[in-house]
Protein backbone atom coordinates (compact mmCIF):
# COMPACT_ATOMS: atom_id res chain seq x y z
CA UNK A 1 0.00 0.00 0.00
CA UNK A 2 0.78 3.25 -1.07
CA UNK A 3 1.77 5.87 1.49
CA UNK A 4 2.77 9.31 1.01
CA UNK A 5 5.91 9.87 3.93
CA UNK A 6 7.17 12.87 4.84
CA UNK A 7 10.89 12.67 5.65
CA UNK A 8 12.12 15.75 8.10
CA UNK A 9 15.55 16.41 8.63
CA UNK A 10 16.73 15.29 4.82
CA UNK A 11 20.07 15.35 3.96
CA UNK A 12 22.06 15.54 1.05
CA UNK A 13 24.67 13.67 2.30
CA UNK A 14 24.59 9.87 1.30
CA UNK A 15 25.77 8.43 4.33
CA UNK A 16 23.10 10.33 5.65
CA UNK A 17 19.90 7.92 7.33
CA UNK A 18 17.43 9.99 6.09
CA UNK A 19 19.26 10.44 2.83
CA UNK A 20 19.25 6.27 2.32
CA UNK A 21 15.31 6.52 3.87
CA UNK A 22 14.44 8.57 0.44
CA UNK A 23 16.38 6.58 -1.50
CA UNK A 24 14.50 3.48 -0.19
CA UNK A 25 11.50 4.75 -0.27
CA UNK A 26 11.94 6.06 -3.88
CA UNK A 27 13.02 2.26 -4.76
CA UNK A 28 9.65 0.53 -3.22
CA UNK A 29 7.75 3.09 -5.28
CA UNK A 30 6.09 5.29 -2.03
CA UNK A 31 5.46 8.79 -2.95
CA UNK A 32 7.95 11.01 -0.79
CA UNK A 33 8.33 14.80 0.52
CA UNK A 34 11.33 16.07 2.18
CA UNK A 35 12.57 18.61 4.48
CA UNK A 36 15.91 19.78 5.43
CA UNK A 37 18.12 22.16 5.91
CA UNK A 38 19.51 22.88 2.00
CA UNK A 39 17.79 22.22 -0.88
CA UNK A 40 18.50 20.08 -3.15
CA UNK A 41 17.61 16.26 -4.78
CA UNK A 42 17.71 12.88 -3.41
CA UNK A 43 16.79 9.66 -5.77
CA UNK A 44 14.72 12.93 -7.80
CA UNK A 45 13.02 13.89 -4.43
CA UNK A 46 13.42 17.85 -3.79
CA UNK A 47 14.46 19.16 -0.48
CA UNK A 48 12.86 21.54 0.69
CA UNK A 49 14.09 24.29 3.19
CA UNK A 50 10.32 25.91 4.15
CA UNK A 51 7.40 23.96 6.04
CA UNK A 52 5.49 23.39 2.88
CA UNK A 53 1.85 22.23 3.64
CA UNK A 54 1.67 18.62 1.81
CA UNK A 55 -0.85 17.48 1.10
CA UNK A 56 -2.26 13.97 1.87
CA UNK A 57 0.88 13.20 4.25
CA UNK A 58 -0.13 9.11 5.76
CA UNK A 59 3.73 9.28 7.26
CA UNK A 60 6.13 11.81 8.97
CA UNK A 61 9.67 10.11 9.37
CA UNK A 62 12.05 11.41 11.99
CA UNK A 63 15.72 12.40 11.34
CA UNK A 64 16.00 15.57 13.84
CA UNK A 65 16.63 15.08 17.34
CA UNK A 66 14.55 16.35 20.23
CA UNK A 67 15.56 19.66 20.92
CA UNK A 68 15.46 20.27 16.67
CA UNK A 69 12.03 18.85 16.85
CA UNK A 70 10.14 21.35 18.85
CA UNK A 71 9.80 23.90 15.90
CA UNK A 72 7.82 21.82 13.66
CA UNK A 73 5.89 20.18 16.61
CA UNK A 74 2.59 22.71 15.54
CA UNK A 75 3.64 22.25 11.84
CA UNK A 76 3.53 17.81 12.10
CA UNK A 77 0.21 18.33 13.85
CA UNK A 78 -1.37 20.62 10.97
CA UNK A 79 0.26 17.98 8.68
CA UNK A 80 -2.67 15.68 10.20
CA UNK A 81 -0.23 12.36 9.35
CA UNK A 82 -1.68 9.35 10.59
CA UNK A 83 1.29 8.45 11.69
CA UNK A 84 4.52 9.69 13.04
CA UNK A 85 7.96 7.39 12.97
CA UNK A 86 10.40 8.06 15.72
CA UNK A 87 14.01 6.61 14.08
CA UNK A 88 16.84 5.65 16.49
CA UNK A 89 17.71 8.81 18.66
CA UNK A 90 14.60 10.95 17.69
CA UNK A 91 12.38 9.69 20.60
CA UNK A 92 10.76 12.36 22.27
CA UNK A 93 8.28 11.62 24.63
CA UNK A 94 6.93 15.31 24.67
CA UNK A 95 6.26 14.88 21.13
CA UNK A 96 4.40 11.96 21.87
CA UNK A 97 2.05 13.29 24.03
CA UNK A 98 1.29 15.84 21.46
CA UNK A 99 0.57 13.45 18.97
CA UNK A 100 -1.51 11.46 21.29
CA UNK A 101 -3.99 14.60 22.25
CA UNK A 102 -4.42 14.69 17.95
CA UNK A 103 -4.88 10.88 17.55
CA UNK A 104 -1.51 10.63 15.44
CA UNK A 105 0.23 7.03 15.90
CA UNK A 106 3.19 6.85 17.09
CA UNK A 107 5.87 4.27 15.91
CA UNK A 108 9.26 3.84 17.18
CA UNK A 109 11.06 2.40 14.69
CA UNK A 110 13.44 2.32 12.38
CA UNK A 111 12.34 3.45 8.21
CA UNK A 112 14.70 1.28 6.94
CA UNK A 113 14.46 -1.94 8.77
CA UNK A 114 10.44 -1.21 8.66
CA UNK A 115 10.73 -0.88 4.47
CA UNK A 116 13.45 -4.12 4.65
CA UNK A 117 11.31 -6.23 6.23
CA UNK A 118 8.07 -5.49 4.67
CA UNK A 119 5.90 -3.76 7.96
CA UNK A 120 5.90 -0.67 6.59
Amino acid sequence: MKKKTLVLGASLKPARYSNLAIQKLVKYDQPVEAIGLREGKVAGIPISTQKEQFKDIDTVTLYLGPPRQKEYYDYIISLAPQRVIFNPGTENPELYKLLKENDIEIVVGCTLIMLSTNQY
